[in-house]
C-alpha cells in the first residue's frame, strides 16, 4: 500500500495497515511529517473530544459519517494512543490533549511507531499524477514513479496552504471518476469592509454572535469575540464560519447581530445603566460608559444606538433603552473570509456517496481508499475533525 499524505489520517492508517502486515509507503509533500498536527491546539494538540456525537459533524451524506463512526468513539481512539505510548488528559469541554501538553508528542510517538513496524517515510515527496493499470496503480513522483496494489488518498484539503494543504488529492479523485461537493473555509476568522472595527482591534469580549443572512435569522454562537483590523474573530466567530462560507458562496448578504453582554438581560442591563445615573453630573456620556465597556467600543455603540445625549445628567429611559440596544444588538456586516489560508479545516470534498463507510474503500476504483479532510465531513472545534481523521485511518486495519 502507498499513503498519499503524512497527517493525522495517513500516519494512523499506516501503522494499522503495518500491524497486520502490509508493506507500506508513506509518501509526504513536506520536509517532515505531520505539520497540521504541530500547530493545533496552539502547540498543545487538541487531539480528541470525550463526547463524540453524530451532531457535532457535518456533511451531505450524515449517514455515511454515522456508519463511520458506529463503534469507533473516543475509548477506541485512547486505546490507540496509548498502545503507542501516549497518554491523554481532559480539559475544558470534553477535549483531550496529550499528557505533556505538547503537539511535537503526538507527532514524534506517530513517527516511531510507524517505521517500528516497518513503514517507509518518503518527505519531500510530491505527487504528479497517478494511473490505473489492471490490479496496479503507478504514481508519478518528484521522487520517481512507484508502484502498489493498494492506494490511499489521505492528502487533506486546502486548507491551510502555508503547512501544505492543497487540491491535489481531489485532482487525483477526480481523474479516477469520483465526484466533489464544494469546499469552502471552515473554523475561520471573518472579513469586514466597516472601517469601526480597525479602531476596536485588540478587544475581546465573551459574547453571543447571531448570523443573519439577507436579513434572515440563521444560526448563532456563544463564546468569544475578538474585533480585528481585518473584521472578527474568536471562538463563537469559528463555530459560526461554517454557515458564512456556505452563505457567501451562495453571493448572500451576511450581517452579525453581536451581544457584548450575553450574561445580562436587556432588563437587568437597563437598571444597571439606569442606578448609574447622577442628575448633577456633567461626566461625558462616552467617559461614563467606560465604566460598564470597554472604551474602543463606545463609539460605535453611540454612533449605533442613535444615542442623542452626551453627558450623563442628559440620560432618560429612552435614551438608555437605545444604548442597551445597541449593546446586545452591535451589527457588523460580513464581506469575506479569511479564506483557506486561515482555515483550520475546509467543509466539502469527496462526495461519500461514493465511499464504503465500513472499509473507507472507493466503490468505484478497487483498492482505491480515502481518509480524513479530503472527504466531505468537517465537525466542530474541540477535537471533532482529529476524531474524524483518526478514526477513518484506524478503519484500515480492518481490511
Amino acid at each position: 500500500m502507498i499513503i498519499i499524505g503524512a497527517g493525522a489520517a495517513g500516519l494512523v492508517a499506516a501503522i494499522v495497515r503495518a500491524r497486520v502486515g502490509q508493506k507500506v509507503t508513506l509518501l509526504e509533500q513536506n520536509n517532515k511529517v505531520g505539520k497540521k498536527i504541530l500547530v493545533s491546539g496552539n502547540g498543545k494538540c487538541n487531539i480528541d473530544n470525550k463526547y463524540i456525537s453524530l451532531n457535532r459533524f457535518y456533511s451531505q451524506n450524515l449517514p455515511f459519517v454515522k456508519e463511520v463512526l458506529k463503534g469507533y468513539d473516543f475509548d477506541v481512539v485512547e486505546k490507540f494512543f496509548t498502545s503507542i505510548g501516549l497518554e491523554l488528559v481532559e480539559g475544558k469541554e470534553g477535549k483531550m490533549f496529550p499528557m505533556s501538553l505538547q503537539a511535537s508528542s503526538v507527532v514524534e510517538l506517530l513517527e516511531y511507531e510507524a517505521k517500528r513496524v516497518g513503514v517507509e517515510i518518503i518527505c519531500d515527496c510530491t505527487v504528479i499524477g497517478i494511473e490505473k493499470e489492471g490490479e496496479n496503480f503507478t504514481l508519478e513522483t518528484t521522487q520517481g514513479t512507484k508502484k502498489c496494489t493498494k492506494l490511499l488518498i489521505a492528502s487533506g484539503s486546502p486548507a491551510a496552504p502555508q503547512l501544505g494543504g492543497s487540491n491535489s488529492g481531489y485532482a487525483f479523485a477526480t481523474k479516477m471518476g469520483h465526484s466533489l461537493i464544494p469546499r469552502h473555509p471552515s473554523l475561520v476568522q471573518l472579513c469586514s469592509e466597516e472601517t469601526w472595527v480597525k479602531a476596536c482591534a485588540g478587544v475581546k469580549v465573551a459574547g453571543v454572535a447571531k448570523l443573519y443572512a439577507h436579513g434572515e435569522y440563521i444560526t448563532e454562537k456563544k463564546g468569544d469575540l475578538l474585533f480585528t483590523n481585518y473584521g472578527i474573530s474568536g471562538l463563537a466567530i469559528l463555530d459560526l464560519s461554517r454557515e458564512v462560507s456556505t452563505r457567501l458562496a451562495n453571493f448572500n448578504y451576511c450581517e452579525l447581530s453581536l451581544d457584548l453582554m450575553p450574561e445580562l438581560s436587556k432588563e437587568k442591563l437597563t437598571n444597571l445603566l439606569l442606578a448609574r445615573v447622577g442628575k448633577e453630573s456633567e461626566k461625558p456620556l462616552a467617559l461614563w460608559l467606560q465604566g460598564v465597556i470597554n472604551k474602543k467600543l463606545i463609539a460605535i455603540i453611540l454612533e449605533q444606538s442613535k444615542c442623542k445625549v452626551r453627558t450623563e445628567d442628559q440620560v432618560n429611559r429612552k435614551e438608555i433603552n437605545k444604548l442597551v440596544h445597541a449593546i446586545k444588538n452591535l451589527k457588523l456586516s460580513i464581506s469575506d473570509t479569511k479564506g483557506f489560508k486561515g482555515a483550520e479545516v475546509a467543509k466539502g470534498g469527496i462526495d461519500t456517496t461514493e465511499v464504503n463507510p465500513k472499509t473507507m474503500e472507493s466503490k468505484l476504483i478497487p483498492n482505491l481508499y480515502f481518509a480524513g479532510e479530503i472527504l466531505d465531513v468537517d465537525g466542530d472545534r474541540g477535537g471533532f475533525n482529529f476524531h474524524f481523521a483518526w478514526v477513518t485511518g484506524l478503519k484500515l486495519g480492518i481490511l
